[in-house]
């Protein structure tokens, strides 16, 4: 079989196995399949779709790997929660592989959903939500200079609020993007130690605007928050340069 024949025939069967994925996205779309539904014996399930098994089984992995599905060792497969954070991981896990000044479009889109998040946070948090915020605040002061500790008990701290509106699409892409951004707030904070106390009082403030249910000064404070972290870093990467520590 010569080069053209074999690269022809790949193409073909990677168009079969994306129809067999679109079918069955079909049946999930309409409610036919949903949230942990069992799926039919593989056999059953390729007859009923007019499909070969090898093209089944390929749209089962990819589905898989997009977390439509789960495939449940000697029990069978199964549609999945079918939950935003669970759908959106695969596609936000990418975000780690954005290289150089990229980053700075990161901290762009945190500052464009955060303080909205922040503002829901402050009046639609309970006692419970408070004091998980509280918790963490006290985690970055307890740090002192470690800026690893301190990083680490910052995105806890913005995921509390990610999840305070109760938006699964908003806390699954600001977990990412906080997530994200997370080495390029460590290099912060290492190259610049007057950054961590700076840090904790922002978060601080951000912390007081949410316990007092005040919207307008939670989002403004979370702004300013991210804003600063986004200036330093615009101002000292450069436009071929990647955020350093390798590894971190």
């Amino acid at each position: 079989m010569d080069q053209e024949t074999f690269s022809a025939g790949r193409r073909r069967g990677a168009g079969v196995t994306g129809e067999a994925i679109d079918r069955m996205r079909e049946l999930i779309a309409s409610g036919e399949w949903g949230p942990g539904t069992r799926l039919p014996r593989e056999a059953d399930l390729a007859k009923q779709l007019g499909l070969s098994r090898n093209s089944l089984r390929e749209a089962v992995r990819a589905l898989s790997l997009a977390r439509v599905l789960e495939v449940r060792q000697g029990d069978g497969t199964f549609v999945s929660s079918l939950e935003a954070e669970e759908l959106l991981a695969p596609a936000l896990s990418a975000t780690h592989l954005l290289r150089g000044r990229t980053v700075l479009e990161l901290f762009q889109v945190r500052r464009m959903l955060e303080p909205e998040a922040a503002a829901m946070a402050a009046t639609r948090s309970d006692a419970g939500v408070i004091a998980a915020l509280g918790r963490e605040l006290e985690r970055m002061h307890l740090a002192g200079d470690r800026a690893d500790e301190l990083v680490e008990a910052d995105a806890a701290f913005h995921d509390v609020i990610a999840g305070a509106p109760g938006n699964g699409v908003l806390q699954a892409l600001l977990r990412s993007l906080s997530t994200r951004t997370v080495r390029a707030r460590l290099w912060h904070g290492l190259a610049d130690r007057d950054a961590l106390d700076l840090a904790r009082q922002e978060h601080a403030r951000i912390y007081e605007a949410i316990a007092a249910g005040d919207a307008d000064l939670a989002r403004a404070a979370t702004l300013v928050h991210i804003a600063h972290n986004e200036t330093w870093l615009r101002e000292h990467l450069g436009p071929a340069d990647d955020v350093p520590l390798d590894g971190a």
